[in-house]
């Protein structure tokens, strides 16, 4: 029933499958049918994700989205949304590299097929799950444009081909030559035809550059795509035009990158300046132990 009612309101193939996954982890939780669980079993489950688990808040709340769905869609139960709390989740700035820490990234790649990759996740600044479906198809070299197909959200957007990452894509397809999907899995095929590679390689691809670059954040592919919309902020895009290419439903969530951006934050007046201070020269240091009394 839950299958039919997520079809039916058209979601993608990759929520359904979230979703379904999610409520199976609840019915095992508790050896139970999950029609047959109700309030009380969520209350203790969600608590078992956060306090016990450990799991990250945003993994926690694709759960509660899912059991939600479960609920309220396929049985019918209304009155249980508010019972099924999304949890706080703590704003935090992402993590974003430098132009040079990118560079540096891409140079570790180590052979051509993650070279490629790279500099497509972060020239195009399209999200891992969007990557690895790209198809050589998509590629028009004509236009320098990049298609890409039912995006989140079930959207499609053009973005723009740079030149750098065209002669790379150039280079990789007289090497690789692949058929259906431009980065193919390589275990697998579905007759002649490529099968897409699995959007974790991407997470992998991403972290082992990062140590043999000698970078010492946690690089993931949304961090290249997070630095990717900052430097184009940094370079003068305005923030519609970047929405767009992100795939952005509401300009509220693109516009956390001013709060990235090094550009906009050093063009704000710090009223400090403006202070009638003395020279620091001639500010007493003071002893020791003043100072730690």
């Amino acid at each position: 029933m839950m299958l039919e009612e997520l079809q039916r309101r058209n979601y993608s193939n990759d929520t359904i499958r979230h979703h379904l996954r999610a409520v199976e982890e609840f019915s095992r939780h508790f050896a139970t049918a999950p029609d047959k669980l109700g309030l009380n079993e969520l209350r203790t489950y969600q608590a078992c994700l956060l306090k016990t688990r450990k799991l990250a808040v945003g993994t926690v709340v694709n759960h509660v989205a899912a059991l939600r769905f479960f609920f309220v869609r396929t049985l019918k139960r209304p009155e249980l949304r508010d019972f099924i709390p999304y949890p706080k989740e703590p704003e935090r700035l992402p993590t974003i590299l430098s132009l040079d820490e990118v560079a540096r990234l891409i140079n570790a790649s180590g052979n051509l097929f993650r070279r490629a990759l790279l500099m497509t996740v972060y020239g195009t600044g399209m999200r891992r799950s969007e990557v690895v479906r790209l198809k050589v198809s998509d590629i028009d070299s004509n236009r320098m444009i990049i298609r890409v197909f039912q995006g989140k959200g079930g959207k499609d957007r053009d973005l723009p081909l740079n030149p750098e990452l065209l002669e790379t894509l150039r280079e990789y397809w007289r090497w690789r030559k692949p058929k259906e999907y431009l980065f193919p899995s390589r275990g697998e095929r579905r007759g002649p035809l490529d099968v897409p590679l699995s959007d974790k390689t991407v997470w992998h691809v991403c972290g082992d550059a990062a140590r043999k670059a000698g970078i010492t954040k946690h690089v993931t592919p949304h961090t290249l795509r997070h630095s990717w919309a900052t430097h184009l902020l940094e370079a003068g895009t305005d923030l519609r035009t970047i929405q767009m290419l992100l795939g952005h439903g509401d300009l509220e969530t693109t516009a956390r990158y001013i709060h990235l951006s090094q550009e906009h934050l050093h063009t704000a007046a710090n009223p400090l300046a403006k202070l009638q201070l003395s020279d620091v020269k001639a500010s007493s240091p003071g002893s020791k132990r003043k100072e730690q009394g």
